[in-house]
């Protein structure tokens, strides 16, 4: 993975079109944002717009298409979202029904796509400072869980909030929470540091989403908002049709985080 550290975007989302990139983007394309995607029918945009303004921490919003429209103004201007996500995840009335590599077959000129803020973003920025992150060391995808905090809901859209883990000893979680207040766009700080069943977390070998990954004797777990969240919300909320990355398959945008570390 690390040879695709500096990939360009547009280069790296061929690759994942041809299949040539297929798993999880955890490390990939540094210095550029990445991005969870939600898609779906216009009748429901408004409803979406307003649960992502209600919920930053976790669904922080960064660009929406026009309907019908495959790419996005500034965040992918020749992207095609179709394509160029390596995993989707398709669900109907809140039941996964599809596992797509592509969703040609799904799309139609009444889709609206959303690009929600990304925790990969900001990895870099943490490795860089001498952070280590598991998932990466492991070779898998970050650990993500369903907790008990309740997002604020809006429309249709309700449910509880999904969240990413990163163990690190609490010195670095304290250097961690400084370097990501400058990633407001992308999750920011953590939203809880230390025992998870505080926010409903009973086990964290269990995930709902990615892979458990080894906590050493000296670390606490620090959870960070996820752009998961509105698969969970989903579940509860129903829509006929609601289209999202599969979970660490996450879209490389054009634009470059220097621009949200500010």
């Amino acid at each position: 993975m690390a040879n695709l550290q500096n990939v360009e975007p547009e280069a790296l989302r061929q690759m994942i079109r041809n299949k040539e990139v297929t798993g999880h983007t955890s490390g990939m394309a540094k210095g550029y944002i990445q991005a969870n995607v939600v898609i779906l029918p216009s009748k429901y945009a408004y409803d979406f717009l307003k649960f992502c303004f209600k919920n930053p921490k976790t669904c922080p919003l960064l660009d929406v298409s026009e309907v019908g429209e495959v790419n996005f103004s500034k965040y992918g201007k020749n992207a095609d979202i179709t394509t160029e996500v390596g995993d989707y995840r398709v669900y109907e009335n809140g039941e996964l029904i599809e596992t797509p590599s592509d969703i040609k077959h799904r799309f139609n000129d009444d889709m609206v796509s959303f690009l929600i803020g990304c925790s990969f973003t900001f990895e870099h920025a943490l490795l860089e400072a001498g952070i280590p992150l598991r998932h990466l060391e492991e070779g898998h995808n970050v650990p993500m869980y369903i907790t008990n905090i309740p997002a604020e809901p809006a429309g249709r859209f309700d449910g509880n909030i999904t969240v990413s883990m990163r163990p690190m000893t609490m010195k670095d979680a304290i250097r961690a929470t400084e370097i990501t207040t400058h990633f407001k766009n992308v999750h920011g700080t953590p939203i809880h540091i230390g025992d998870p069943s505080a926010i409903g977390i009973k086990d964290l070998n269990q995930t709902d989403f990615g892979e458990a990954v080894h906590i050493k004797e000296n670390e606490v777990p620090v959870f960070w908002g996820c752009g998961v969240t509105p698969q969970s919300v989903a579940l509860d909320a129903k829509p006929e049709l609601i289209i999202t990355h599969a979970p660490g398959h996450i879209f490389i945008t054009d634009v470059k985080d220097s621009e949200l570390s500010d």
